[in-house]
């Protein structure tokens, strides 16, 4: 992308352009392109190497560096199928010292002899272990050198604090570093210009951009580190506070249609035939977007609010009020069974008052749904409703972003679980088919306040915080799946659940014993060095139910997916019915899923789930008159598992359950994966663990752009963000 004054800055230059090209495309493995992906890919440890020791010096645990003379190389095989034993002595004049080196390949082995001889010198570095007596350095890292070479710089830099980055089997941690030198060497302030503003900069104590990127890789304290670090997190957090209130104020800059509310119209009419009245907190918020909705500055607003918060009902009230001024309003959602459900929701909820008819008629309201699945004649069907009119409200997956949507007057968009869809999708649909139009997204997945900074900043946020009256009551209980009593007299709990005439969810984190675990965004939490073991699946799951005494004569249906939409519908509707009152499902039915008959859900495998992802499961029971029963059968071993999974039983408030989740799980669970074009994540900073640093960010961001909202005067600020909004950011659930 070229600057400002039109040509390409250092920072955007490509790699190759610098290193090479077979250097450029080892890092591009790691989503490093251009100069900037590299010097802002920093350590994320330092190595220490210790001082330069000799050999009658070493003590257990020490870090020791040994300026040493091979002196003898042998190999044996070790008990390891694939696995050789290389032994290297050395000494450093006065001692002999064996260096063990454990080989997986005869390739390594071959690179080893080759550079391990009789008469090589090398400076090793690495930890002091002692073991049947002897002390030595096992696998330690060699730098090797010959009569030609200055030994004391090489002992300098041996000794010298060394970065540690994330690497990969195409290229070292070590040959990362040196890309790094290469193109920070040739690199001054006016190729790395300073983002953060002078003032900003001055309030906080920090130094030019350039210097602290320095700092952070060619590290010569462990202080000056964390300084860097420090202030490239503020830089990083600045830049996207900026991105995110600067599309703000832009939107709120440009005009849209107002849709005043009527006293006497269809909104007043639906609120007089509800059979329920409205909570406190449903009043409040219906009382901000009304408002809203009746201005001419584009609403952007957040709507979140716990499972069974009664999210549908303020945003169908807001809907209808821009249908009664004769508008169009659509609802957004992420998936065919989620849009469906909510289809026949407001068609339930609308009763008598919906039907076909004109926008802004007096008597009904035309419900049309939009999905990619539908069969040709639908397809025509729900078009010509959009396009003519005929449908004031309509629902519907990403289908309705293609071309062969038209509305007649669309003034509203509804996103549903709006974290699965992401900042570019948001930035589409506030510019409708005429101009901005009025926007509100709604998720049940409580947000944290520092991940709602970092990524949904640009929204304005309203939160439903308690529950509707009658709501069931939902109990929980951990199931070890070692327990054989238990699981025996849970599977008999659910068949006495199905004979009173409810339903039961049985939920797995895999589709078959093929698929991959995780299929249907199964949020899979484990720990890194647990060992791989064979997950539920929903296939064999169903067949084995099928076979079990305690549940014969019982209708058995599975929802995932590979299936078709239409299997679907028709899974769903079986399921509801009564046909298939025991469903075998993956979490496909995680959010939105409305059978007010369900009142068991048996999750397998639960220690693989998330907590946000558990509690929304859990959300899918209990929502008519019966109380539920939630079943979690894991095999947690002991520890932060089981930990997290009695938090789960002990509360339903899913924003407590938010934050234990933003406190025991790592940053990818919870932030769900933010890609930006060829990188992934934040580089630098933590939304879990920068909470300060971003709520700073976010004041200076504001105060900037009140005194330059165009960033006329911050060219280097402006080039940031215009770079990051060009990344097509977006939100994806892990």
């Amino acid at each position: 992308m070229a600057d400002i004054a039109g040509r390409l800055p250092y920072l955007s230059q490509d790699l190759a352009r610098h290193l090479g090209t077979t250097s450029a495309k080892k890092l591009a493995k790691l989503g490093l392109h251009t100069v900037e992906d590299l010097l802002w890919y920093v350590p994320f440890r330092l190595q220490d190497p210790g001082d330069l020791t000799p050999i009658s010096g070493l003590t257990p645990g020490a870090q020791v560096v040994l300026n040493l003379e091979v002196v003898d190389v042998t190999t044996r095989t070790t008990g390891r199928p694939g696995m050789t034993l290389m032994k290297v002595m050395a000494t450093d004049g006065s001692r002999l010292i064996e260096l063990p080196y454990f080989i997986r390949s005869r390739r390594m082995e071959s690179f080893y002899r080759s550079k391990f001889r009789p008469g090589v010198r090398a400076f090793f570095s690495g930890k002091v272990r002692e073991y049947r007596g002897e002390l030595s350095l096992t696998q330690p890292k060699a730098d090797f050198y010959d009569e030609f070479s200055d030994v004391d710089a090489l002992g300098q830099e041996a000794t010298r604090i060394q970065p540690v980055y994330h690497a990969s089997s195409a290229i070292s941690s070590r040959a990362i570093g040196k890309a790094i030198q290469t193109v920070l060497g040739a690199a001054d302030q006016r190729d790395i210009p300073d983002i953060v503003p002078d003032m900003v900069r001055a309030q906080r104590g920090m130094g030019h951009l350039v210097d602290a990127l320095r700092h952070a890789h060619l590290v010569a304290e462990n202080a000056d580190y964390k300084r860097a670090l420090a202030e490239l997190k503020f830089t990083e957090a600045f830049v996207l506070q900026v991105l995110l209130q600067r599309r703000r104020f832009i939107a709120q800059r440009s005009t849209t249609r107002a849709w005043p509310p009527s006293e006497d119209g269809i909104l007043a009419r639906f609120d007089e035939r509800l059979p329920f009245a409205l909570t406190a907190g449903q009043q409040r918020i219906g009382e901000e977007i009304s408002h809203a909705l009746n201005g001419t500055a584009p609403m952007m607003r957040l709507l979140q609010g716990d499972v069974g918060s009664g999210k549908t009902i303020v945003a169908l009230r807001a809907m209808l009020q821009v249908v009664e001024g004769g508008g169009q309003a659509a609802l957004l959602a992420p998936t065919e069974v989620l849009a469906y459900q909510h289809y026949r929701t407001i068609l339930d909820l609308l009763g008598e008052l919906s039907g076909s008819g004109l926008l802004g008629g007096e008597d009904r309201v035309g419900v049309a749904l939009v999905t990619g699945s539908q069969k040709a004649a639908e397809r025509r069907t729900s078009r010509a409703e959009v396009a003519s009119g005929a449908a004031g409200i309509v629902v519907g997956t990403h289908a309705l972003f293609s071309d062969d949507v038209q509305f007649a007057n669309l003034g509203f968009v509804v996103v549903d679980e709006q974290h699965r869809f992401g900042v570019e999708q948001r930035d589409r649909l506030r510019q409708g088919p005429s101009g901005p139009i009025h926007v509100l997204h709604m998720t049940a997945t409580p947000i944290p306040r520092t991940i709602a900074l970092t990524v949904f900043g640009d929204l304005e946020t309203s939160t439903l915080d308690e529950l509707p009256a009658g709501r069931a009551a939902v109990e929980t209980y951990r199931i070890p799946s070692d327990n054989e009593r238990w699981v025996r007299r849970m599977w008999q709990r659910a068949a006495e659940e199905i004979a009173a005439g409810g339903r039961v969810y049985v939920v797995c984190p895999r589709i078959d014993d093929d698929g991959a675990a995780g299929e249907d965004g199964a949020e899979i939490a484990s720990d890194d060095d647990e060992a791989p073991r064979a997950l539920a699946a929903v296939t064999k799951v169903a067949t084995q139910l099928a076979e079990d005494p305690a549940l014969q004569g019982i209708g058995i249906g599975q929802l995932h997916g590979r299936m078709s939409a239409e299997d679907k519908d028709r899974a769903m509707a079986d399921f509801a019915s009564g046909r298939t009152p025991l469903l075998v499902s993956t979490t496909v039915i995680e959010v939105g899923v409305d059978v007010p008959d369900a009142t068991v859900m048996i999750i397998l495998d639960a220690d693989r789930f998330g907590l946000a992802q558990l509690h929304q499961l859990r959300g899918r029971i209990g929502r008519g008159s019966k109380p539920g029963v939630c079943f979690i059968v894991d095999q947690a071993r002991e520890g932060q598992g089981i930990d997290r999974l009695s938090e789960f039983t002990a509360t339903t408030d899913g924003f407590a359950l938010a934050e234990i989740d933003l406190a025991t799980r790592r940053e990818g669970d919870v932030l769900g994966r933010i890609q930006t074009g060829g990188r992934s994540g934040l580089r630098v900073l933590s939304a879990i663990k920068d909470r300060r640093i971003i709520e700073d960010a976010r004041d200076a961001a504001a105060h900037t752009l009140a005194g330059d909202p165009d960033l006329s005067e911050h060219r280097a600020l402006l080039w940031a963000v215009m770079n990051l909004a060009d990344e097509g950011e977006y939100l994806e659930r892990t």
